[in-house]
């Protein structure tokens, strides 16, 4: 294709006009001009990703506490105000290693960047960052983290520290396999994994069951975010889903969304939630059904908006376990 731009010159093209980067974004209005390279470098001003990585951590967080007033898990369990604490720190988290793996990815990626046109413009391969500032943003994004990390238990520490064996493999998985998306899903719900262990210092069935069910709804959403590039990707060599299933993507949706409902009940039914959680399943089952039923493939606005509505997915789970846990703790069995 004609349009595929030169490193730092990036034409119009249908990836470009589905790029989610807004030119008007009030971060970049309200902080000095020297640090917008790397506000986008972080992604800071596209939070959509930040929220995606955090969901599972607070929906995990939330299960585990859902899951104390039922005896599970043993002693030493962390207070209301500990577990709000754990929230507000899986958040900071989750945002400075959002930041990070894009940080990661980019610097890995600024060749591949530099030849497609919805990420030319990105700060590295359009000499706005050096590698060598890039690298020590990095640094001290990854420190932030660490000193996140700390702040749990040893067992939560250790699980943590080895999902970065998963981060830093996720850049080159899109030259060796049409499964990108499967490698992010595995890394990018760890912390369905590690919310559990930071409530109760161990892992348990419902953590595992919300992780596979986080892989399963990855899946679906980056492959929809995948639609985007599927062009520029075929041209310059780089793998995804959208290309290995290309017009056998929607029945693939319904597999993948499927997978991601049943195994978010599962984890719901194993520890016995309530009403309210059934009724926020009905809710975020309507909202996958949605996607698929709506989402055009050949449209990349339409698959940046779907891929983007997956905040909603995220809110319904979260809404309905912790109503589920406290109407549980309050009411009589049975209710």
């Amino acid at each position: 294709m004609s349009d595929i731009p030169s490193k730092g010159n990036a034409a119009p093209s249908s990836s470009a006009k589905a790029s989610d980067i807004a030119a008007d974004s009030w971060l970049l209005r309200l902080t000095p001009s020297v640090l917008h390279p790397y506000i986008t470098l972080a992604r800071m001003d596209r939070p959509i990703g930040t929220w995606l990585l955090l969901f599972p951590c607070w929906w995990s967080l939330a299960l585990a506490w859902a899951a104390q007033p039922q005896g599970t898990d043993g002693a030493n369990v962390p207070d209301g105000a500990q577990v709000i604490v754990l929230f507000v720190l899986f958040a900071i988290g989750a945002f400075v290693m959002r930041g990070a793996g894009c940080t990661y990815n980019d610097l890995v990626d600024r060749d591949i960047d530099a030849k497609v046109a919805r990420t030319a413009t990105r700060p590295i391969p359009s000499g706005q960052v050096s590698a060598k500032q890039a690298a020590a943003f990095l640094a001290l994004q990854l420190l932030i983290g660490l000193l996140v990390l700390l702040q749990l238990n040893l067992f939560a520490i250790a699980l943590g520290a080895a999902s970065l064996m998963l981060v830093f493999a996720y850049p080159f998985m899109k030259r060796i396999t049409y499964w990108p998306q499967a490698w992010l899903g595995l890394t990018f719900n760890w912390g369905a994994l590690l919310g559990w262990a930071a409530v109760t210092g161990g892992l348990a069935w419902p953590p595992v069951l919300l992780y596979l069910a986080g892989l399963f709804w990855t899946l679906g959403y980056d492959t929809i975010y995948a639609h985007q590039d599927k062009e520029d990707d075929a041209l310059i060599g780089v793998k995804s889903t959208a290309l290995k299933l290309g017009a056998a993507t929607k029945p693939w949706l319904i597999f993948f969304y499927g997978s991601t409902a049943v195994l978010m009940f599962a984890a719901g039914a194993y520890l016995s939630l309530g009403w309210p959680f059934w009724l926020a399943m009905a809710a975020l089952c309507g909202q996958l059904a949605w996607q698929v039923i709506a989402l055009n493939t050949d449209d990349p606005q339409d698959c940046l908006r779907k891929f983007k509505s997956n905040r909603m997915v995220g809110w319904l789970y979260l809404a309905g376990v912790p109503l589920a846990g406290w109407i549980g703790a309050y009411l009589p069995a049975g209710t």
